[in-house]
């Protein structure tokens, strides 16, 4: 019996020749900016209060549709993430984030 294997998403771009490696420079050493800074203090602060788990961010940003996910910078999709996981547990209300 063959086992089913589960439809790739937009993140999962192994083996994808659009999406082919080329060499970047690393940035590994560069701190990141105001916004990811606030961005990651706001992920800290909720994670420590037991709102948000890496999981249901993970999960979050893995649910973004493929033209979001390629359009958003890496801290953009962590803060959307934050705001889905929130407004799906009730802290806060889509009008709280407009």
């Amino acid at each position: 019996m063959d086992t089913p294997q589960p439809t790739p998403a937009q993140h999962d771009l192994g083996g994808n020749p659009r999406f082919r490696c080329t060499p970047v420079e690393p940035d590994a050493d560069a701190p990141p900016d105001a916004f990811g800074k606030r961005v990651d203090a706001l992920r800290t602060v909720l994670r420590d209060k037991g709102l948000l788990t890496t999981d249901e961010q993970r999960l979050n940003i893995e649910s973004l549709p493929e033209d979001e996910y390629f359009d958003l910078t890496y801290y953009e999709k962590w803060l959307r993430a934050i705001a889905a996981v929130m407004l799906a547990k009730g802290v806060v209300t889509w009008e709280d984030l407009q």
